[in-house]
Protein backbone atom coordinates (compact mmCIF):
# COMPACT_ATOMS: atom_id res chain seq x y z
CA UNK A 1 0.00 0.00 0.00
CA UNK A 2 2.87 2.88 1.10
CA UNK A 3 4.85 1.49 -2.11
CA UNK A 4 1.68 2.60 -4.21
CA UNK A 5 0.65 5.78 -2.83
CA UNK A 6 4.71 6.99 -2.76
CA UNK A 7 4.35 6.04 -6.49
CA UNK A 8 0.89 8.01 -6.79
CA UNK A 9 3.10 11.43 -5.47
CA UNK A 10 5.87 11.29 -7.37
CA UNK A 11 3.49 10.78 -10.38
CA UNK A 12 1.78 13.83 -9.12
CA UNK A 13 4.76 15.98 -8.52
CA UNK A 14 5.77 15.26 -11.99
CA UNK A 15 2.29 16.45 -13.39
CA UNK A 16 2.74 19.70 -11.70
CA UNK A 17 6.01 20.45 -13.39
CA UNK A 18 5.13 18.77 -16.77
CA UNK A 19 1.50 21.51 -16.28
CA UNK A 20 4.00 24.55 -14.85
CA UNK A 21 6.39 24.16 -18.07
CA UNK A 22 3.51 24.03 -20.10
CA UNK A 23 2.30 27.12 -18.92
CA UNK A 24 5.56 29.26 -18.79
CA UNK A 25 6.31 27.58 -22.87
CA UNK A 26 2.57 28.76 -23.99
CA UNK A 27 2.72 32.38 -22.67
CA UNK A 28 6.44 32.73 -23.77
CA UNK A 29 5.68 31.70 -27.16
CA UNK A 30 2.64 33.59 -27.58
CA UNK A 31 3.84 36.58 -26.12
CA UNK A 32 7.64 36.90 -27.77
CA UNK A 33 6.32 36.56 -30.86
CA UNK A 34 3.68 39.40 -30.59
CA UNK A 35 5.98 41.43 -28.85
CA UNK A 36 8.79 40.86 -31.97
CA UNK A 37 6.65 41.44 -34.55
CA UNK A 38 5.23 45.02 -32.93
CA UNK A 39 8.76 45.96 -32.71
CA UNK A 40 9.51 44.84 -36.23
CA UNK A 41 6.20 46.59 -37.74
CA UNK A 42 6.37 49.83 -35.76
CA UNK A 43 10.03 50.12 -36.93
CA UNK A 44 9.70 48.86 -40.71
CA UNK A 45 5.86 49.33 -41.40
CA UNK A 46 4.06 52.17 -39.69
CA UNK A 47 5.29 54.44 -43.05
CA UNK A 48 3.36 52.87 -44.94
CA UNK A 49 0.80 50.78 -42.97
CA UNK A 50 -1.89 50.55 -40.39
CA UNK A 51 -3.74 47.92 -39.63
CA UNK A 52 -7.13 49.32 -39.32
CA UNK A 53 -7.01 51.79 -41.94
CA UNK A 54 -5.39 52.51 -45.10
CA UNK A 55 -2.22 55.08 -45.26
CA UNK A 56 -0.19 54.84 -48.29
CA UNK A 57 -0.76 51.26 -48.77
CA UNK A 58 -3.83 48.42 -47.41
CA UNK A 59 -5.63 48.20 -44.22
CA UNK A 60 -3.26 44.98 -42.96
CA UNK A 61 -6.64 43.59 -41.01
CA UNK A 62 -7.33 40.21 -41.87
CA UNK A 63 -4.23 40.38 -44.42
CA UNK A 64 -3.23 36.57 -43.88
CA UNK A 65 -7.36 35.59 -44.62
CA UNK A 66 -6.95 37.82 -47.77
CA UNK A 67 -4.18 35.51 -49.04
CA UNK A 68 -4.94 32.06 -49.49
CA UNK A 69 -1.03 31.34 -49.69
CA UNK A 70 0.88 31.96 -46.62
CA UNK A 71 3.88 31.01 -48.16
CA UNK A 72 3.64 33.67 -51.27
CA UNK A 73 2.20 36.37 -48.58
CA UNK A 74 5.79 36.45 -46.76
CA UNK A 75 7.68 36.21 -50.34
CA UNK A 76 5.42 39.29 -50.74
CA UNK A 77 6.44 41.30 -47.79
CA UNK A 78 9.93 40.39 -48.69
CA UNK A 79 10.40 41.06 -52.33
CA UNK A 80 6.76 42.25 -53.89
CA UNK A 81 8.04 42.76 -57.64
CA UNK A 82 9.16 39.21 -57.50
CA UNK A 83 5.40 38.28 -56.75
CA UNK A 84 3.87 40.55 -59.49
CA UNK A 85 6.27 39.94 -62.13
CA UNK A 86 6.10 36.42 -61.03
CA UNK A 87 2.18 36.74 -62.59
CA UNK A 88 0.14 36.56 -59.48
CA UNK A 89 -2.98 38.47 -59.80
CA UNK A 90 -3.83 39.55 -56.55
CA UNK A 91 -0.46 41.18 -56.14
CA UNK A 92 -0.89 42.12 -59.32
CA UNK A 93 -4.45 44.05 -58.97
CA UNK A 94 -3.46 45.23 -55.63
CA UNK A 95 -0.39 47.03 -57.29
CA UNK A 96 -2.58 48.37 -59.20
CA UNK A 97 -4.85 49.57 -57.11
CA UNK A 98 -2.22 51.57 -54.97
CA UNK A 99 -1.14 53.72 -57.88
CA UNK A 100 2.19 51.55 -59.12
CA UNK A 101 3.68 52.33 -55.25
CA UNK A 102 6.76 49.77 -55.17
CA UNK A 103 6.82 48.67 -51.78
CA UNK A 104 10.36 48.25 -50.18
CA UNK A 105 11.90 44.98 -49.84
CA UNK A 106 12.55 43.86 -46.28
CA UNK A 107 14.99 42.01 -45.05
CA UNK A 108 13.40 39.67 -42.23
CA UNK A 109 13.57 36.15 -41.02
CA UNK A 110 11.00 33.54 -41.20
CA UNK A 111 10.14 33.40 -37.43
CA UNK A 112 9.82 37.24 -37.85
CA UNK A 113 7.60 37.32 -40.59
CA UNK A 114 5.73 34.81 -38.14
CA UNK A 115 6.20 37.81 -35.02
CA UNK A 116 4.54 40.48 -37.61
CA UNK A 117 1.30 38.14 -38.89
CA UNK A 118 1.04 37.01 -35.45
CA UNK A 119 1.00 41.15 -34.10
CA UNK A 120 -1.48 42.29 -37.17
CA UNK A 121 -3.74 39.26 -36.08
CA UNK A 122 -3.67 40.44 -32.64
CA UNK A 123 -4.36 43.77 -33.66
CA UNK A 124 -6.97 42.97 -36.66
CA UNK A 125 -9.20 40.90 -34.35
CA UNK A 126 -9.31 43.42 -31.55
CA UNK A 127 -12.40 46.07 -31.67
CA UNK A 128 -10.58 50.11 -31.51
CA UNK A 129 -9.15 50.85 -28.50
CA UNK A 130 -10.49 53.01 -25.60
CA UNK A 131 -9.61 56.38 -25.48
CA UNK A 132 -6.52 56.66 -22.78
CA UNK A 133 -7.73 58.63 -19.45
CA UNK A 134 -6.39 61.81 -18.96
CA UNK A 135 -2.88 62.38 -17.86
CA UNK A 136 -1.92 58.99 -19.74
CA UNK A 137 1.77 58.54 -21.74
CA UNK A 138 1.39 60.51 -25.11
CA UNK A 139 2.56 57.48 -27.38
CA UNK A 140 1.73 54.82 -25.31
CA UNK A 141 -1.00 52.59 -26.52
CA UNK A 142 -4.37 52.21 -25.26
CA UNK A 143 -4.89 47.83 -24.14
CA UNK A 144 -7.08 46.77 -26.56
CA UNK A 145 -10.01 43.89 -26.15
CA UNK A 146 -8.11 41.78 -28.17
CA UNK A 147 -4.87 41.73 -26.18
CA UNK A 148 -7.35 41.15 -23.64
CA UNK A 149 -9.08 38.73 -24.93
CA UNK A 150 -5.21 36.67 -25.37
CA UNK A 151 -4.90 37.49 -21.83
CA UNK A 152 -8.23 36.05 -20.36
CA UNK A 153 -7.50 32.98 -23.08
CA UNK A 154 -4.25 32.32 -21.39
CA UNK A 155 -5.56 33.53 -17.56
CA UNK A 156 -8.32 30.92 -18.25
CA UNK A 157 -5.75 28.08 -18.70
CA UNK A 158 -3.48 29.21 -15.97
CA UNK A 159 -6.51 29.21 -13.83
CA UNK A 160 -7.33 25.92 -14.92
CA UNK A 161 -4.27 24.35 -14.43
CA UNK A 162 -4.02 25.82 -10.82
CA UNK A 163 -7.08 24.10 -10.27
CA UNK A 164 -5.63 20.75 -10.82
CA UNK A 165 -2.04 20.94 -8.89
CA UNK A 166 -4.89 22.75 -6.10
CA UNK A 167 -6.66 19.27 -6.15
CA UNK A 168 -2.90 17.05 -6.44
CA UNK A 169 -1.56 19.23 -3.56
CA UNK A 170 -5.14 18.16 -1.45
CA UNK A 171 -5.15 14.22 -2.72
CA UNK A 172 -1.30 14.05 -1.92
CA UNK A 173 -2.35 15.35 1.80
CA UNK A 174 -4.74 12.83 1.55
CA UNK A 175 -1.97 10.08 0.76
CA UNK A 176 0.34 11.38 3.24
CA UNK A 177 -2.23 11.45 5.94
CA UNK A 178 -3.17 7.39 5.00
CA UNK A 179 0.31 6.49 5.17
CA UNK A 180 0.89 7.91 8.23
CA UNK A 181 -2.16 6.12 9.52
CA UNK A 182 -0.63 2.79 8.03
CA UNK A 183 2.84 3.10 9.75
CA UNK A 184 1.22 4.27 13.22
CA UNK A 185 -1.22 0.82 12.92
CA UNK A 186 2.21 -1.09 12.34
CA UNK A 187 3.41 0.88 15.13
CA UNK A 188 6.50 2.11 12.91
CA UNK A 189 5.67 6.17 13.13
CA UNK A 190 6.74 6.75 16.36
CA UNK A 191 9.94 4.92 16.25
CA UNK A 192 10.98 6.78 13.54
CA UNK A 193 10.38 10.32 14.59
CA UNK A 194 12.40 9.92 17.95
CA UNK A 195 15.11 8.21 15.80
CA UNK A 196 14.93 11.49 13.50
CA UNK A 197 15.16 13.68 16.47
CA UNK A 198 18.46 12.21 17.86
CA UNK A 199 20.32 12.03 14.43
CA UNK A 200 19.55 16.08 14.13
CA UNK A 201 20.38 16.33 17.98
CA UNK A 202 23.97 14.46 17.57
CA UNK A 203 24.77 15.71 14.30
CA UNK A 204 24.09 19.80 15.79
CA UNK A 205 26.30 18.79 18.85
CA UNK A 206 29.34 17.23 16.69
CA UNK A 207 29.30 20.46 14.75
CA UNK A 208 29.38 22.62 17.61
CA UNK A 209 32.14 20.21 19.21
CA UNK A 210 34.22 20.26 16.04
CA UNK A 211 36.33 23.21 16.22
CA UNK A 212 37.46 22.95 12.29
CA UNK A 213 34.15 23.45 11.09
CA UNK A 214 33.06 26.10 13.30
CA UNK A 215 36.61 27.99 12.05
CA UNK A 216 35.63 27.03 8.29
CA UNK A 217 32.43 28.55 9.00
CA UNK A 218 33.30 31.50 11.03
CA UNK A 219 35.98 32.23 8.37
CA UNK A 220 33.63 32.10 5.39
CA UNK A 221 30.22 33.93 7.11
CA UNK A 222 33.30 36.75 7.65
CA UNK A 223 33.64 36.59 4.18
CA UNK A 224 30.61 36.46 2.52
CA UNK A 225 29.75 39.63 4.90
CA UNK A 226 32.43 41.38 4.13
CA UNK A 227 32.26 41.14 0.48
CA UNK A 228 28.66 42.07 1.07
CA UNK A 229 29.53 44.79 2.83
CA UNK A 230 32.16 46.28 0.81
CA UNK A 231 29.83 46.13 -2.34
CA UNK A 232 27.28 48.03 -0.51
CA UNK A 233 29.83 51.00 0.53
CA UNK A 234 31.31 50.73 -3.48
CA UNK A 235 27.83 51.37 -4.48
CA UNK A 236 27.23 54.92 -1.95
CA UNK A 237 25.84 57.22 -4.60
CA UNK A 238 25.96 55.09 -7.79
CA UNK A 239 22.76 55.47 -9.05
CA UNK A 240 22.18 53.18 -12.39
CA UNK A 241 18.54 52.23 -13.28
CA UNK A 242 17.51 55.87 -11.69
CA UNK A 243 14.63 56.94 -13.15
CA UNK A 244 12.61 59.64 -12.36
CA UNK A 245 8.79 60.79 -12.99
CA UNK A 246 9.19 63.26 -15.37
CA UNK A 247 6.57 66.29 -15.29
CA UNK A 248 5.45 65.26 -18.95
CA UNK A 249 5.88 61.79 -19.99
CA UNK A 250 8.32 62.33 -23.03
CA UNK A 251 8.92 59.11 -25.02
CA UNK A 252 12.58 58.56 -26.56
CA UNK A 253 11.56 55.41 -27.96
CA UNK A 254 8.54 56.74 -29.91
CA UNK A 255 11.04 59.84 -30.63
CA UNK A 256 13.96 58.56 -31.21
CA UNK A 257 12.74 54.84 -32.12
CA UNK A 258 10.31 54.75 -33.83
CA UNK A 259 10.43 57.89 -35.92
CA UNK A 260 13.78 57.79 -35.67
CA UNK A 261 14.45 61.69 -34.91
CA UNK A 262 18.23 62.19 -34.33
CA UNK A 263 19.22 63.00 -30.93
CA UNK A 264 21.24 66.44 -32.37
CA UNK A 265 17.92 67.76 -33.36
CA UNK A 266 16.70 68.07 -29.92
CA UNK A 267 20.48 67.96 -27.96
CA UNK A 268 22.34 70.26 -30.04
CA UNK A 269 24.63 71.49 -27.30
CA UNK A 270 26.28 67.87 -26.63
CA UNK A 271 27.99 68.55 -30.13
CA UNK A 272 28.48 72.38 -29.33
CA UNK A 273 29.23 72.77 -26.01
CA UNK A 274 30.08 71.00 -22.33
CA UNK A 275 26.77 70.58 -21.54
CA UNK A 276 23.75 68.15 -23.98
CA UNK A 277 21.49 70.64 -22.58
CA UNK A 278 17.37 70.27 -22.33
CA UNK A 279 15.63 71.33 -25.43
CA UNK A 280 13.31 74.57 -24.95
CA UNK A 281 9.51 73.82 -25.80
CA UNK A 282 10.02 76.10 -29.17
CA UNK A 283 12.02 72.91 -30.32
CA UNK A 284 8.78 70.37 -29.41
CA UNK A 285 6.44 73.29 -30.96
CA UNK A 286 8.14 72.57 -34.00
CA UNK A 287 6.99 69.40 -34.62
CA UNK A 288 3.85 69.78 -32.12
CA UNK A 289 2.38 72.78 -33.41
CA UNK A 290 0.49 70.47 -36.21
CA UNK A 291 1.17 67.03 -34.68
CA UNK A 292 -1.34 66.15 -31.64
CA UNK A 293 -1.62 62.61 -31.47
CA UNK A 294 -5.93 63.29 -31.41
CA UNK A 295 -6.31 59.72 -33.16
CA UNK A 296 -5.61 57.80 -30.12
CA UNK A 297 -8.21 60.29 -27.99
CA UNK A 298 -11.12 60.21 -29.10
CA UNK A 299 -10.35 63.33 -31.20
CA UNK A 300 -8.82 64.81 -28.16
CA UNK A 301 -4.69 66.18 -28.00
CA UNK A 302 -2.89 64.37 -26.23
CA UNK A 303 -2.50 64.78 -22.32
CA UNK A 304 1.13 64.91 -22.83
CA UNK A 305 1.02 67.30 -25.65
CA UNK A 306 -1.26 69.69 -23.89
CA UNK A 307 0.99 70.09 -21.00
CA UNK A 308 3.54 71.73 -23.65
CA UNK A 309 0.38 74.23 -24.82
CA UNK A 310 -0.35 74.89 -21.19
CA UNK A 311 3.18 75.33 -20.43
CA UNK A 312 3.81 77.85 -23.33
CA UNK A 313 0.21 79.18 -22.87
CA UNK A 314 -0.02 78.25 -25.93
CA UNK A 315 -3.92 77.65 -28.03
CA UNK A 316 -3.83 75.33 -30.13
CA UNK A 317 -7.26 76.41 -31.56
CA UNK A 318 -6.26 79.71 -32.74
CA UNK A 319 -2.50 79.03 -32.86
CA UNK A 320 -1.61 82.39 -30.52
CA UNK A 321 0.48 82.10 -27.42
CA UNK A 322 -0.54 84.21 -24.55
CA UNK A 323 1.38 85.93 -21.71
CA UNK A 324 1.72 83.59 -19.35
CA UNK A 325 4.27 81.02 -19.58
CA UNK A 326 6.15 78.81 -17.36
CA UNK A 327 8.81 76.72 -17.25
CA UNK A 328 8.43 72.42 -17.14
CA UNK A 329 10.73 70.80 -13.97
CA UNK A 330 12.37 68.57 -15.30
CA UNK A 331 14.06 66.35 -12.76
CA UNK A 332 17.46 65.76 -14.00
CA UNK A 333 18.67 62.43 -14.13
CA UNK A 334 22.38 61.77 -14.82
CA UNK A 335 23.94 64.24 -12.75
CA UNK A 336 28.37 64.15 -12.21
CA UNK A 337 29.77 65.32 -9.25
CA UNK A 338 30.79 69.00 -8.80
CA UNK A 339 34.47 67.80 -8.60
CA UNK A 340 33.93 66.09 -12.11
CA UNK A 341 34.13 67.50 -15.38
CA UNK A 342 32.92 66.26 -18.53
CA UNK A 343 32.55 68.05 -21.98
CA UNK A 344 29.99 66.50 -24.16
CA UNK A 345 31.16 68.37 -27.15
CA UNK A 346 35.19 66.90 -26.75
CA UNK A 347 33.71 63.39 -26.32
CA UNK A 348 31.28 63.32 -29.20
CA UNK A 349 33.08 65.31 -31.81
CA UNK A 350 36.53 64.90 -31.09
CA UNK A 351 37.09 61.63 -29.75
CA UNK A 352 33.82 60.48 -32.26
CA UNK A 353 31.92 58.60 -28.79
CA UNK A 354 28.37 57.50 -29.72
CA UNK A 355 25.28 58.63 -27.57
CA UNK A 356 24.48 55.28 -26.71
CA UNK A 357 27.78 54.68 -25.48
CA UNK A 358 26.78 56.04 -22.10
CA UNK A 359 23.28 56.90 -22.12
CA UNK A 360 22.49 53.59 -23.78
CA UNK A 361 20.14 52.53 -26.12
CA UNK A 362 17.72 55.51 -25.31
CA UNK A 363 15.69 54.66 -28.51
CA UNK A 364 14.39 52.07 -26.81
CA UNK A 365 13.13 53.92 -23.29
CA UNK A 366 9.59 54.75 -23.24
CA UNK A 367 11.44 56.72 -20.11
CA UNK A 368 14.90 58.03 -19.98
CA UNK A 369 16.55 56.05 -17.36
CA UNK A 370 20.42 56.17 -15.99
CA UNK A 371 22.02 53.63 -17.84
CA UNK A 372 25.66 53.65 -17.23
CA UNK A 373 26.99 53.79 -13.38
CA UNK A 374 28.88 56.89 -14.53
CA UNK A 375 31.82 55.86 -11.63
CA UNK A 376 35.66 57.00 -12.19
CA UNK A 377 36.22 53.40 -12.75
CA UNK A 378 33.81 52.83 -15.53
CA UNK A 379 35.38 56.24 -17.72
CA UNK A 380 39.24 54.86 -16.90
CA UNK A 381 38.13 51.46 -18.54
CA UNK A 382 36.79 53.94 -21.35
CA UNK A 383 39.65 55.67 -22.06
CA UNK A 384 41.68 52.57 -21.50
CA UNK A 385 40.01 50.95 -24.34
CA UNK A 386 39.07 54.04 -26.58
CA UNK A 387 41.66 54.46 -29.12
CA UNK A 388 42.71 57.70 -30.59
CA UNK A 389 41.97 58.80 -34.11
CA UNK A 390 44.09 61.66 -34.53
CA UNK A 391 43.87 61.72 -38.66
CA UNK A 392 41.59 64.41 -40.16
CA UNK A 393 41.06 65.88 -36.65
CA UNK A 394 41.76 69.16 -36.34
CA UNK A 395 42.54 69.20 -32.85
CA UNK A 396 45.66 66.58 -33.06
CA UNK A 397 46.78 68.57 -36.56
CA UNK A 398 47.63 71.36 -34.37
CA UNK A 399 49.22 69.43 -31.71
CA UNK A 400 51.67 67.55 -34.22
CA UNK A 401 52.38 70.65 -35.71
CA UNK A 402 53.22 72.50 -32.59
CA UNK A 403 55.42 69.28 -32.29
CA UNK A 404 57.15 69.90 -35.03
CA UNK A 405 57.67 73.49 -34.74
CA UNK A 406 59.63 73.00 -30.77
CA UNK A 407 61.69 70.33 -33.21
CA UNK A 408 62.76 72.50 -35.25
CA UNK A 409 63.49 75.63 -32.34
CA UNK A 410 60.24 77.50 -33.67
CA UNK A 411 58.37 79.65 -30.65
CA UNK A 412 55.25 77.74 -29.61
CA UNK A 413 52.55 80.00 -27.79
CA UNK A 414 50.20 78.42 -25.18
CA UNK A 415 47.49 79.73 -27.25
CA UNK A 416 48.86 76.85 -30.33
CA UNK A 417 48.12 74.46 -27.86
CA UNK A 418 44.30 75.41 -26.83
CA UNK A 419 45.22 77.72 -24.08
CA UNK A 420 42.59 80.29 -25.65
CA UNK A 421 39.56 77.46 -24.44
CA UNK A 422 37.49 79.23 -22.22
CA UNK A 423 37.22 76.64 -19.80
CA UNK A 424 40.91 76.37 -19.36
CA UNK A 425 40.67 79.39 -16.89
CA UNK A 426 36.47 79.84 -16.13
CA UNK A 427 35.43 76.11 -14.69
Amino acid sequence: MGFHLSITKKLSIRTIFILMSFVLSLTNVNAQDVKVGESIFKANCTSCHAVGRKVIGPALKGVADRWPDKALLKKFILNSQSVIKGGDKYAAALYQEYNQTVMPNQNLTDAELDGVLAYIKAEGDAPAATAAAPGAAAGTAATTDGAKFNNYTIGGIILLIVVLIVVILVLNRVIGSLERLIRVKNGEVIETIVAAVKEKVSNFKWMLLNKKKVFWFIVIFMGVFSAWGWNQMWNINVNTGYQPVQPIKFSHELHAGINQVNCQYCHSGAFKSKNASIPSLNVCMNCHNYVQATEKYDGNISPEIQKIYTALDYNPDTRVYGNNPKPVEWVRIHNLPDFAYFNHSQHTVVAGVECVKCHGPVEKMAEVYQYSPLTMGWCIDCHRQTEVNSKGNAYYDKVLAAHEDIKNGKKVTAAALGGLECVKCHY
